[in-house]
């Protein structure tokens, strides 16, 4: 139920998120809200299911023992050769999951220019949504709460598919959910052994 209800304030955040690009268009200008508004309005869509999960954690924290927050549970390998490993293993997954999205039915055009004003933003709105906001705020999200909070309700392989299936739901759209659903399946797998 919480995991639905975290996707819930995710749409409600979702909302929220476009109602600032809207306001920046009107306050500002249309080419402002479309060089600033990812920026703006991606941290804005996680604002809801962040209230609500430090909600239930503060509620919770009064009726349960608690887990640890970090392990250096890396085995023999170490923190930064196994950081080397998994980033390699996901560009190859990107590789692979590309061909999988070449079988889809074509992209719309309204996807097609939603990508298109992320990548025609200035480098630096670019880096700070796709590479710091998406990995940090998606990965709090699937992993850090749906996906421990699923750990102790199931078996880790049923933990695992429902957070990728939920991390492919965040995404909204299948061109880009298959490649989320494959990636969060690796996601997963990683954080449950580290």
């Amino acid at each position: 139920g919480g995991m639905f209800m975290l996707l819930a304030m995710f749409f409600v955040g979702a909302l929220l998120g476009n109602l600032m690009v809207l306001l920046l268009q009107f306050g500002f200008s249309p080419e402002f809200a479309q060089i600033y508004g990812t920026v703006i309005s991606y941290p804005v869509m996680f604002i809801p299911p962040l209230l609500y999960a430090s909600a239930q954690s503060r509620r919770n924290e009064f009726f349960d023992k608690g887990y640890a927050l970090d392990s250096s549970n890396f085995g023999k390998m170490g923190g930064f050769k196994l950081a080397l490993i998994v980033s390699v293993a996901t560009l190859a997954m990107a590789f692979m999951t590309d061909s999988l999205t070449r079988i889809m039915p074509e992209t719309p055009q309204w996807f097609e220019d939603a990508m298109e004003v992320i990548m025609d933003a200035p480098v630096w709105i670019t880096l700070l949504s796709v590479s710091v906001f998406a990995p940090l705020f998606e990965e709090w999200l699937c992993r850090g709460i749906v996906l421990r909070g699923l750990f102790q309700k199931m078996k880790p392989g049923a933990a695992i598919a429902v957070s990728a299936a939920f991390f492919a739901v965040l995404h909204m759209n299948p061109w880009q959910a298959v490649p989320a659903f494959i990636l969060g399946v690796l996601f997963g797998y990683v954080y449950y052994r580290t």
